[in-house]
């Protein structure tokens, strides 16, 4: 979807200020935040790209007035409101009024915690074969979904060259919305610094993405 979090060549924001020796949280809530996003994901209240869109679906003024883990706090709340593991009232209260809504794989419990940890797969088998290969030139596609997406605004329309071929992997705008997986074929795509910016960009400068074939056309 088109949003404020799409934010790629955009200006205006301001220098990007390193911390020095950054802790991994700031807070201790944060900690607490990531770990129930983790938990409740791992027992199949949601998967990666639903948690993903709605964090992207806050609010412009709201979303760039949050810190990283209270966008993930709230598009979490909103979330499990919607799918119903949580009410309204429930949040307000601070605590359950009503018995829950059964998780997909049963309580998690501590022996869940190393498996939860480690990165999830997401290569699939083909399901057709590649309509890309390396060398191709190839223009990303201008589309503008109202739902999630990984196709960033700022190389919509514009001409690359394939520079690689991940195979098929999980197609994160069906799996965002509960549609399945629908695997797709994913490619890195290589544009050049003038192509999206134009003249006076760095002549040495090059963006790379991956890209799924969906967002893809031959140029």
């Amino acid at each position: 979807m088109n949003g404020v979090h799409d934010m790629g060549g955009m200006d205006g924001f301001g220098k990007v200020e390193a911390e020095p020796n950054e802790p991994v949280f700031h807070e201790r809530w944060e900690g607490r935040v990531m770990a129930m996003v983790r938990a409740m994901g791992a027992q199949g209240a949601f998967n990666i790209d639903m948690s993903r869109f709605y964090r992207e679906r806050l609010p412009p003024h709201v979303y760039l007035a949050s810190s990283y883990y209270k966008k993930w706090f709230l598009g979490l709340q909103d979330m499990l409101v919607a799918k119903g593991y949580v009410a309204v009232d429930e949040v307000k209260s601070g605590h359950t009024l009503a018995p829950p809504k059964p998780l997909k794989r049963g309580a998690f419990r501590i022996d869940d915690v190393e498996r939860v940890m480690v990165r999830g797969r997401f290569g699939r088998p083909a399901i057709a074969p590649a309509k890309f290969k390396a060398g191709d030139r190839v223009r990303a596609r201008n589309i503008h979904p109202v739902t999630h997406t990984r196709l960033p605004r700022y190389v919509r329309g514009h001409v690359g060259v394939v520079e690689r071929d991940h195979g098929c992997h999980v197609f994160p705008d069906s799996a965002a919305l509960d549609a399945g997986e629908n695997p797709q074929w994913l490619y890195t795509v290589v544009f050049e610094a003038a192509e999206l910016w134009g003249a006076d960009a760095d002549p040495s400068v090059k963006v790379s993405i991956d890209a799924f074939e969906p967002y893809l056309e031959p140029a």
